[in-house]
Protein backbone atom coordinates (compact mmCIF):
# COMPACT_ATOMS: atom_id res chain seq x y z
CA UNK A 1 0.00 0.00 0.00
CA UNK A 2 1.29 3.00 -0.68
CA UNK A 3 0.26 6.56 0.85
CA UNK A 4 0.39 9.90 -1.10
CA UNK A 5 2.15 13.07 0.86
CA UNK A 6 -0.17 15.66 0.37
CA UNK A 7 0.57 18.93 0.74
CA UNK A 8 -0.30 22.42 -0.46
CA UNK A 9 0.08 23.76 -3.77
CA UNK A 10 3.78 25.64 -3.90
CA UNK A 11 3.86 27.11 -6.96
CA UNK A 12 5.20 30.33 -5.61
CA UNK A 13 2.26 32.43 -6.65
CA UNK A 14 1.22 33.41 -3.20
CA UNK A 15 -2.44 32.08 -3.76
CA UNK A 16 -2.24 29.53 -1.16
CA UNK A 17 -1.98 30.96 2.12
CA UNK A 18 -2.72 28.22 4.32
CA UNK A 19 0.82 27.30 4.17
CA UNK A 20 1.34 30.50 5.67
CA UNK A 21 -0.91 29.97 9.03
CA UNK A 22 0.77 26.74 9.10
CA UNK A 23 4.17 28.48 9.44
CA UNK A 24 2.56 30.13 12.35
CA UNK A 25 1.28 27.43 13.87
CA UNK A 26 4.00 24.92 14.21
CA UNK A 27 6.21 27.88 14.80
CA UNK A 28 4.34 28.95 17.54
CA UNK A 29 4.87 25.72 19.13
CA UNK A 30 8.45 25.54 18.37
CA UNK A 31 8.07 28.58 20.28
CA UNK A 32 6.55 27.60 23.22
CA UNK A 33 9.32 24.57 23.79
CA UNK A 34 11.64 27.24 23.76
CA UNK A 35 10.28 29.30 25.86
CA UNK A 36 9.38 26.39 28.38
CA UNK A 37 13.21 25.80 28.56
CA UNK A 38 14.32 28.79 29.17
CA UNK A 39 11.48 30.12 31.81
CA UNK A 40 13.10 26.94 34.00
CA UNK A 41 15.81 28.00 33.93
CA UNK A 42 14.86 31.35 35.25
CA UNK A 43 12.93 30.25 37.94
CA UNK A 44 15.09 27.33 39.18
CA UNK A 45 16.17 29.24 42.17
CA UNK A 46 12.92 29.72 43.30
CA UNK A 47 11.57 26.10 42.99
CA UNK A 48 14.52 24.93 44.77
CA UNK A 49 13.63 27.44 47.33
CA UNK A 50 9.83 27.35 47.45
CA UNK A 51 9.41 23.27 46.56
CA UNK A 52 12.53 22.27 48.70
CA UNK A 53 14.62 20.55 45.71
CA UNK A 54 18.02 19.34 45.75
CA UNK A 55 20.40 20.20 43.32
CA UNK A 56 19.82 16.28 42.04
CA UNK A 57 16.35 17.01 41.17
CA UNK A 58 17.23 20.81 39.88
CA UNK A 59 19.57 19.17 37.69
CA UNK A 60 16.59 16.58 36.62
CA UNK A 61 14.21 19.28 36.40
CA UNK A 62 15.94 20.60 33.12
CA UNK A 63 18.32 17.55 32.07
CA UNK A 64 15.01 15.14 32.53
CA UNK A 65 13.20 16.88 30.06
CA UNK A 66 16.10 17.22 27.48
CA UNK A 67 16.80 13.16 27.75
CA UNK A 68 13.10 12.19 27.15
CA UNK A 69 12.95 14.94 24.54
CA UNK A 70 16.07 13.55 23.19
CA UNK A 71 15.16 9.94 23.66
CA UNK A 72 11.86 10.22 21.86
CA UNK A 73 12.41 12.56 18.59
CA UNK A 74 13.85 9.92 16.59
CA UNK A 75 10.62 7.77 17.16
CA UNK A 76 8.46 11.19 16.97
CA UNK A 77 9.70 11.84 14.05
CA UNK A 78 9.37 8.66 12.12
CA UNK A 79 5.52 8.36 13.74
CA UNK A 80 5.02 11.65 11.70
CA UNK A 81 6.07 9.82 8.52
CA UNK A 82 3.79 6.71 9.52
CA UNK A 83 0.93 8.03 10.48
CA UNK A 84 0.82 11.94 9.18
CA UNK A 85 2.77 14.60 10.58
CA UNK A 86 -0.04 16.96 11.54
CA UNK A 87 -1.64 13.96 13.40
CA UNK A 88 1.18 13.17 15.49
CA UNK A 89 1.93 17.15 16.01
CA UNK A 90 -1.63 17.44 17.18
CA UNK A 91 -1.18 14.83 19.64
CA UNK A 92 2.07 16.10 21.12
CA UNK A 93 0.72 19.46 21.32
CA UNK A 94 -2.29 17.91 23.36
CA UNK A 95 0.24 16.08 25.27
CA UNK A 96 2.77 18.97 25.68
CA UNK A 97 -0.67 21.23 27.44
CA UNK A 98 -1.76 17.99 29.50
CA UNK A 99 1.94 17.61 30.98
CA UNK A 100 2.62 21.21 31.89
CA UNK A 101 -0.72 21.61 34.10
CA UNK A 102 0.48 18.56 35.92
CA UNK A 103 3.98 20.45 36.23
CA UNK A 104 2.36 23.26 37.50
CA UNK A 105 0.28 21.40 39.81
CA UNK A 106 2.73 19.20 41.33
CA UNK A 107 2.72 18.70 44.87
CA UNK A 108 6.57 17.85 45.81
CA UNK A 109 9.87 17.76 43.95
CA UNK A 110 9.27 14.39 42.40
CA UNK A 111 6.46 15.19 40.95
CA UNK A 112 7.34 17.56 38.98
CA UNK A 113 10.59 15.57 37.51
CA UNK A 114 8.06 12.99 36.39
CA UNK A 115 5.86 15.70 34.52
CA UNK A 116 9.04 17.62 33.39
CA UNK A 117 9.72 14.10 31.68
CA UNK A 118 6.62 13.49 30.36
CA UNK A 119 6.32 17.13 29.05
CA UNK A 120 9.90 16.12 27.47
CA UNK A 121 8.43 12.74 25.66
CA UNK A 122 5.43 14.81 24.58
CA UNK A 123 8.02 17.43 23.02
CA UNK A 124 9.42 14.74 21.58
CA UNK A 125 6.10 14.07 19.54
CA UNK A 126 5.64 17.44 18.44
CA UNK A 127 8.89 19.55 17.75
CA UNK A 128 9.91 17.10 14.69
CA UNK A 129 6.70 18.12 12.80
CA UNK A 130 7.61 21.48 12.97
CA UNK A 131 10.92 21.28 9.99
CA UNK A 132 8.97 17.85 8.72
CA UNK A 133 6.25 20.02 7.84
CA UNK A 134 8.30 22.92 6.64
CA UNK A 135 10.47 20.76 4.46
CA UNK A 136 7.09 18.85 2.98
CA UNK A 137 4.74 22.36 2.77
CA UNK A 138 6.94 24.48 1.24
CA UNK A 139 9.39 24.60 -2.03
CA UNK A 140 13.02 24.41 -1.98
CA UNK A 141 12.95 28.23 -3.17
CA UNK A 142 11.29 29.47 -0.07
CA UNK A 143 13.19 27.14 2.53
CA UNK A 144 15.98 29.08 3.15
CA UNK A 145 13.32 32.64 3.83
CA UNK A 146 11.47 30.26 6.10
CA UNK A 147 14.87 28.74 8.10
CA UNK A 148 15.50 32.43 8.40
CA UNK A 149 12.38 33.21 10.52
CA UNK A 150 13.31 29.91 12.66
CA UNK A 151 15.87 31.46 14.04
CA UNK A 152 14.18 34.91 14.35
CA UNK A 153 11.66 32.68 16.12
CA UNK A 154 14.78 31.28 18.24
CA UNK A 155 16.24 34.25 19.03
CA UNK A 156 12.57 35.80 20.17
CA UNK A 157 11.83 32.56 22.74
CA UNK A 158 14.90 33.38 24.42
CA UNK A 159 13.78 36.80 24.66
CA UNK A 160 10.80 36.10 25.73
CA UNK A 161 11.45 32.87 27.95
CA UNK A 162 13.99 34.68 30.66
CA UNK A 163 11.61 37.37 30.52
CA UNK A 164 8.13 35.96 30.94
CA UNK A 165 9.63 33.31 33.61
CA UNK A 166 11.08 36.22 35.79
CA UNK A 167 7.60 37.99 35.52
CA UNK A 168 5.73 35.91 36.08
CA UNK A 169 7.75 34.31 39.55
CA UNK A 170 8.16 38.24 40.44
CA UNK A 171 3.96 38.92 39.93
CA UNK A 172 3.24 35.81 41.52
CA UNK A 173 0.24 35.04 39.72
CA UNK A 174 -3.18 34.14 42.27
CA UNK A 175 -0.46 32.95 44.94
CA UNK A 176 0.76 30.78 41.77
CA UNK A 177 4.78 31.19 42.22
CA UNK A 178 6.89 29.40 40.24
CA UNK A 179 3.70 27.15 38.94
CA UNK A 180 2.62 30.02 36.73
CA UNK A 181 5.53 29.32 33.97
CA UNK A 182 4.04 25.68 33.17
CA UNK A 183 0.58 26.72 33.38
CA UNK A 184 1.22 29.98 31.11
CA UNK A 185 1.48 27.31 28.11
CA UNK A 186 -2.14 26.22 28.67
CA UNK A 187 -3.90 28.82 26.60
CA UNK A 188 -1.19 28.43 23.83
CA UNK A 189 -1.44 25.03 23.92
CA UNK A 190 -5.36 24.76 23.66
CA UNK A 191 -4.90 27.34 21.15
CA UNK A 192 -2.36 25.50 18.71
CA UNK A 193 -4.03 22.45 19.26
CA UNK A 194 -7.89 23.93 17.71
CA UNK A 195 -5.90 25.92 14.85
CA UNK A 196 -3.59 23.22 13.81
CA UNK A 197 -6.71 21.20 13.28
CA UNK A 198 -7.75 23.49 11.09
CA UNK A 199 -4.99 24.96 9.02
CA UNK A 200 -2.26 22.17 9.09
CA UNK A 201 -2.59 20.11 6.07
CA UNK A 202 -1.75 15.98 6.42
CA UNK A 203 1.39 15.05 4.90
CA UNK A 204 3.40 11.30 5.51
CA UNK A 205 6.04 9.12 3.55
CA UNK A 206 4.89 8.36 0.14
CA UNK A 207 5.37 4.85 1.08
CA UNK A 208 3.87 2.90 3.59
CA UNK A 209 6.14 1.88 6.76
CA UNK A 210 6.30 0.33 10.15
CA UNK A 211 7.35 1.65 13.44
CA UNK A 212 10.87 0.18 14.39
CA UNK A 213 10.29 -1.42 17.93
CA UNK A 214 13.30 -2.70 18.45
CA UNK A 215 15.20 0.10 17.44
CA UNK A 216 12.96 3.20 20.05
CA UNK A 217 14.07 0.52 22.71
CA UNK A 218 18.15 0.70 21.58
CA UNK A 219 17.97 4.16 21.08
CA UNK A 220 16.36 4.99 24.44
CA UNK A 221 18.28 2.54 26.31
CA UNK A 222 21.68 3.66 24.60
CA UNK A 223 20.91 7.21 25.56
CA UNK A 224 19.83 6.68 28.93
CA UNK A 225 23.02 4.23 29.92
CA UNK A 226 24.96 7.58 28.71
CA UNK A 227 23.52 10.84 30.35
CA UNK A 228 22.22 9.31 33.84
CA UNK A 229 25.80 8.68 34.73
CA UNK A 230 26.44 11.78 33.79
CA UNK A 231 23.91 13.41 35.70
CA UNK A 232 24.27 11.50 38.90
CA UNK A 233 27.64 10.67 38.96
CA UNK A 234 29.43 13.71 40.99
CA UNK A 235 26.14 13.14 44.24
CA UNK A 236 26.91 8.96 43.69
CA UNK A 237 30.77 9.90 44.08
CA UNK A 238 31.67 8.11 40.74
CA UNK A 239 30.91 4.75 41.44
CA UNK A 240 32.03 2.11 39.51
CA UNK A 241 28.38 1.25 37.37
CA UNK A 242 28.29 4.88 35.70
CA UNK A 243 31.38 3.94 34.12
CA UNK A 244 30.34 0.68 33.14
CA UNK A 245 27.00 2.72 32.08
CA UNK A 246 28.88 5.32 29.67
CA UNK A 247 30.73 1.95 27.77
CA UNK A 248 28.07 -0.34 27.49
CA UNK A 249 26.05 2.87 26.10
CA UNK A 250 28.37 2.69 22.91
CA UNK A 251 28.06 -1.01 22.46
CA UNK A 252 24.09 -0.49 22.49
CA UNK A 253 24.59 2.13 20.15
CA UNK A 254 26.99 -0.02 17.76
CA UNK A 255 24.37 -2.15 17.86
CA UNK A 256 22.11 -0.12 17.25
CA UNK A 257 23.62 0.89 13.66
CA UNK A 258 24.09 -2.51 13.00
CA UNK A 259 20.39 -3.22 13.44
CA UNK A 260 19.28 -0.87 11.53
CA UNK A 261 21.67 -1.87 8.44
CA UNK A 262 19.91 -5.10 8.84
CA UNK A 263 16.65 -3.62 9.29
CA UNK A 264 16.95 -1.55 5.93
CA UNK A 265 17.57 -4.08 3.75
CA UNK A 266 15.35 -6.44 5.11
CA UNK A 267 11.98 -4.27 4.62
CA UNK A 268 13.07 -0.85 3.91
CA UNK A 269 11.19 1.10 7.79
CA UNK A 270 14.41 1.37 10.11
CA UNK A 271 13.65 4.00 12.84
CA UNK A 272 17.26 5.94 11.89
CA UNK A 273 17.24 6.37 8.43
CA UNK A 274 21.02 5.62 7.91
CA UNK A 275 21.05 6.58 4.17
CA UNK A 276 20.78 9.93 4.75
CA UNK A 277 24.12 10.13 6.37
CA UNK A 278 25.70 9.49 3.03
CA UNK A 279 25.07 13.08 2.22
CA UNK A 280 27.83 15.15 3.20
CA UNK A 281 25.62 17.76 4.80
CA UNK A 282 23.48 15.98 6.67
CA UNK A 283 26.52 13.94 8.29
CA UNK A 284 28.93 16.85 8.94
CA UNK A 285 25.55 19.07 10.15
CA UNK A 286 24.76 16.47 12.74
CA UNK A 287 28.12 15.99 13.97
CA UNK A 288 27.90 20.38 14.55
CA UNK A 289 24.53 20.05 16.32
CA UNK A 290 25.59 17.37 18.31
CA UNK A 291 28.66 19.58 20.02
CA UNK A 292 26.92 22.61 19.84
CA UNK A 293 24.19 21.16 22.00
CA UNK A 294 26.94 20.30 24.61
CA UNK A 295 27.85 23.88 24.58
CA UNK A 296 24.54 25.20 24.93
CA UNK A 297 23.97 22.67 27.97
CA UNK A 298 26.54 23.58 29.79
CA UNK A 299 25.97 27.60 29.30
CA UNK A 300 22.40 28.62 29.74
CA UNK A 301 21.94 26.39 33.51
CA UNK A 302 25.58 27.54 34.56
CA UNK A 303 24.70 30.86 33.38
CA UNK A 304 21.28 31.39 35.10
CA UNK A 305 22.36 29.90 38.74
CA UNK A 306 25.67 32.00 38.62
CA UNK A 307 23.77 35.14 38.02
CA UNK A 308 20.72 34.28 40.77
CA UNK A 309 22.53 32.21 43.35
CA UNK A 310 26.50 33.45 43.13
CA UNK A 311 25.47 37.35 42.67
CA UNK A 312 21.95 36.88 44.15
CA UNK A 313 20.15 38.76 41.75
CA UNK A 314 16.22 38.54 41.36
CA UNK A 315 14.99 36.37 38.39
CA UNK A 316 13.85 39.78 36.65
CA UNK A 317 16.82 41.29 36.74
CA UNK A 318 18.37 38.12 35.04
CA UNK A 319 16.02 37.65 33.07
CA UNK A 320 16.46 41.44 31.56
CA UNK A 321 20.16 40.80 31.57
CA UNK A 322 19.58 38.12 28.67
CA UNK A 323 17.80 40.65 26.42
CA UNK A 324 20.86 41.87 24.68
CA UNK A 325 21.51 38.54 23.91
CA UNK A 326 18.51 37.10 22.86
CA UNK A 327 18.31 40.24 20.51
CA UNK A 328 21.50 39.62 18.82
CA UNK A 329 20.36 36.02 18.66
CA UNK A 330 17.85 36.95 16.38
CA UNK A 331 19.09 40.03 14.22
CA UNK A 332 22.57 37.46 13.15
CA UNK A 333 19.93 34.45 12.92
CA UNK A 334 18.01 36.41 10.01
CA UNK A 335 21.11 38.47 8.39
CA UNK A 336 23.04 34.69 8.33
CA UNK A 337 20.74 33.31 6.34
CA UNK A 338 19.37 35.83 3.68
CA UNK A 339 22.55 37.63 3.01
CA UNK A 340 25.77 36.11 4.30
CA UNK A 341 25.83 32.33 3.58
CA UNK A 342 24.33 32.59 -0.31
CA UNK A 343 27.79 34.80 -0.64
CA UNK A 344 30.11 33.49 2.10
CA UNK A 345 29.30 29.85 2.65
CA UNK A 346 30.31 28.17 5.07
CA UNK A 347 33.12 30.55 6.17
CA UNK A 348 30.19 32.57 8.24
CA UNK A 349 29.29 29.45 10.33
CA UNK A 350 33.13 29.18 10.87
CA UNK A 351 33.11 33.11 11.73
CA UNK A 352 30.35 32.44 14.08
CA UNK A 353 32.20 29.78 16.17
CA UNK A 354 35.11 32.19 16.86
CA UNK A 355 32.56 35.06 17.38
CA UNK A 356 31.05 33.31 20.12
CA UNK A 357 33.82 31.76 21.76
CA UNK A 358 35.43 35.21 22.00
CA UNK A 359 32.41 36.50 23.44
CA UNK A 360 32.82 33.91 25.93
CA UNK A 361 36.47 34.30 26.77
CA UNK A 362 35.25 38.14 27.19
CA UNK A 363 32.79 37.09 29.78
CA UNK A 364 35.29 35.16 31.73
CA UNK A 365 37.60 38.43 31.92
CA UNK A 366 34.69 40.41 33.13
CA UNK A 367 33.70 38.09 36.02
CA UNK A 368 37.19 37.40 37.04
CA UNK A 369 37.65 41.39 36.84
CA UNK A 370 34.76 42.70 38.71
CA UNK A 371 33.75 40.02 40.78
CA UNK A 372 30.97 40.22 42.75
CA UNK A 373 30.35 43.59 41.55
CA UNK A 374 29.94 43.34 38.07
CA UNK A 375 26.29 45.18 36.51
CA UNK A 376 24.10 43.44 33.58
CA UNK A 377 25.87 47.16 31.63
CA UNK A 378 29.23 45.26 31.97
CA UNK A 379 27.64 41.83 30.87
CA UNK A 380 26.16 43.19 27.98
CA UNK A 381 28.95 43.55 25.55
CA UNK A 382 30.07 39.67 25.68
CA UNK A 383 26.27 38.71 25.74
CA UNK A 384 26.08 40.54 21.87
CA UNK A 385 29.65 39.24 20.62
CA UNK A 386 27.90 35.36 21.91
CA UNK A 387 24.49 35.86 20.41
CA UNK A 388 25.96 37.30 17.38
CA UNK A 389 28.00 34.25 17.09
CA UNK A 390 24.88 32.09 18.08
CA UNK A 391 22.89 33.60 15.07
CA UNK A 392 25.47 32.87 12.61
CA UNK A 393 25.19 29.42 13.03
CA UNK A 394 21.93 27.91 14.15
CA UNK A 395 19.53 28.72 11.15
CA UNK A 396 22.02 28.30 8.68
CA UNK A 397 23.16 24.92 10.14
CA UNK A 398 19.53 23.89 10.09
CA UNK A 399 19.14 24.82 6.62
CA UNK A 400 22.53 23.42 5.21
CA UNK A 401 21.57 19.81 7.12
CA UNK A 402 17.98 19.40 5.43
CA UNK A 403 18.68 20.83 1.88
CA UNK A 404 19.44 17.32 -0.07
CA UNK A 405 17.28 15.35 2.48
CA UNK A 406 14.34 13.36 0.30
CA UNK A 407 10.55 14.49 1.62
CA UNK A 408 9.87 10.85 2.55
CA UNK A 409 12.30 10.92 5.35
CA UNK A 410 11.76 14.27 6.31
CA UNK A 411 10.14 13.02 9.47
CA UNK A 412 13.54 10.58 10.40
CA UNK A 413 15.97 13.68 9.61
CA UNK A 414 14.35 16.51 11.27
CA UNK A 415 13.68 13.90 14.72
CA UNK A 416 17.56 13.10 14.02
CA UNK A 417 18.49 17.03 13.45
CA UNK A 418 16.78 17.73 16.86
CA UNK A 419 17.40 14.58 18.95
CA UNK A 420 21.39 14.73 18.52
CA UNK A 421 20.93 18.65 19.66
CA UNK A 422 19.05 17.83 22.41
CA UNK A 423 21.62 14.61 23.44
CA UNK A 424 24.14 17.28 22.98
CA UNK A 425 21.96 19.57 25.16
CA UNK A 426 21.65 16.88 27.89
CA UNK A 427 25.07 15.72 27.70
CA UNK A 428 26.10 19.37 28.35
CA UNK A 429 23.72 19.40 31.90
CA UNK A 430 25.20 16.17 32.91
CA UNK A 431 28.65 17.89 32.50
CA UNK A 432 27.56 20.81 34.82
CA UNK A 433 27.96 18.14 37.40
CA UNK A 434 31.85 18.33 36.56
CA UNK A 435 32.60 21.89 35.60
CA UNK A 436 30.24 23.79 37.84
CA UNK A 437 29.15 21.76 41.02
CA UNK A 438 32.42 19.74 40.90
CA UNK A 439 34.00 22.90 41.53
CA UNK A 440 32.23 24.30 44.28
CA UNK A 441 32.53 22.64 47.89
CA UNK A 442 29.41 20.88 49.45
CA UNK A 443 29.13 23.11 52.67
CA UNK A 444 29.68 26.85 51.81
CA UNK A 445 29.41 29.58 54.71
CA UNK A 446 26.91 32.30 53.40
CA UNK A 447 30.47 34.26 52.63
CA UNK A 448 31.87 31.55 50.51
CA UNK A 449 28.68 31.15 48.21
CA UNK A 450 29.31 34.11 45.75
CA UNK A 451 33.11 33.84 44.93
CA UNK A 452 32.34 29.70 44.82
CA UNK A 453 30.11 30.23 42.10
CA UNK A 454 31.73 33.24 40.12
CA UNK A 455 34.77 30.44 40.32
CA UNK A 456 32.33 27.34 38.99
CA UNK A 457 31.63 30.11 36.40
CA UNK A 458 34.43 31.11 34.68
CA UNK A 459 35.74 26.69 34.89
CA UNK A 460 32.21 26.29 33.32
CA UNK A 461 32.56 28.83 30.34
CA UNK A 462 36.15 27.84 29.79
CA UNK A 463 35.01 24.71 28.70
CA UNK A 464 33.05 26.34 26.59
CA UNK A 465 34.95 28.00 24.56
CA UNK A 466 37.01 25.01 24.00
CA UNK A 467 33.98 23.17 23.14
CA UNK A 468 33.27 26.05 20.29
CA UNK A 469 37.08 25.24 19.17
CA UNK A 470 35.78 22.02 18.28
CA UNK A 471 32.94 23.25 16.68
CA UNK A 472 35.01 25.72 14.34
CA UNK A 473 37.32 22.49 13.16
CA UNK A 474 34.26 20.47 12.47
CA UNK A 475 32.38 22.95 10.05
CA UNK A 476 35.32 22.09 7.54
CA UNK A 477 33.16 19.23 6.42
CA UNK A 478 30.36 21.31 5.59
CA UNK A 479 30.07 21.92 1.94
CA UNK A 480 31.69 25.96 1.30
CA UNK A 481 28.68 26.85 -0.33
CA UNK A 482 25.05 26.34 0.77
CA UNK A 483 23.79 23.22 -1.64
CA UNK A 484 20.40 23.64 -3.51
CA UNK A 485 17.57 21.86 -2.34
CA UNK A 486 16.71 18.88 -3.36
CA UNK A 487 13.33 17.89 -4.09
CA UNK A 488 12.79 14.35 -3.76
CA UNK A 489 15.94 12.82 -4.41
CA UNK A 490 17.28 10.49 -2.62
CA UNK A 491 20.35 10.38 -0.88
CA UNK A 492 22.73 8.03 -3.03
CA UNK A 493 21.77 10.06 -5.89
CA UNK A 494 18.93 8.66 -7.32
CA UNK A 495 16.00 11.14 -7.94
CA UNK A 496 12.14 10.16 -7.74
CA UNK A 497 9.56 12.60 -9.30
CA UNK A 498 9.24 15.92 -6.97
CA UNK A 499 6.47 14.87 -4.32
CA UNK A 500 4.58 18.22 -4.42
Amino acid sequence: MTSTETIPSTDGGGTDRRRWYALAIVMTAAFMDLVDVTIVNVAIPSIQREAGASFSQIQWITAGYALAFAAGLITGGRLGDIHGRKRVFLVGIGGFTVASALCGLAVNPEMLVASRILQGGMAALMVPQVLSIVHATFPAHERGKVFGMFGAVVGLGAVSGPLLGALLTEWDLFGWGWRSIFLINLPVGVAGLVLGSRFITESRAPRALKLDLVGVALVTLGLLMLIYPLTRGRELGWPLWGYVSMAGSLVVLAVLVAYEMRKARRDGSPLVELSLFRVKSFAAGIAVQTVFGVALGVFFLVWTLYMQIGLGWSPLKAGLTGVPFSIAVSAAAGLSVQMLVPRFGRKVLQAGALVMAGGVLLYVWESAHYGLGITPWQMALPLVVMGIGMGLIFAPLTDAILSEVPREHAGSASGLINTVQQMGNALGLGLVSVVFFGTIGDHLSLNQIGPAFGHAFENALGWVAAVMGVIFLLMFALPKRPALHVEGQEPDGESEPALA
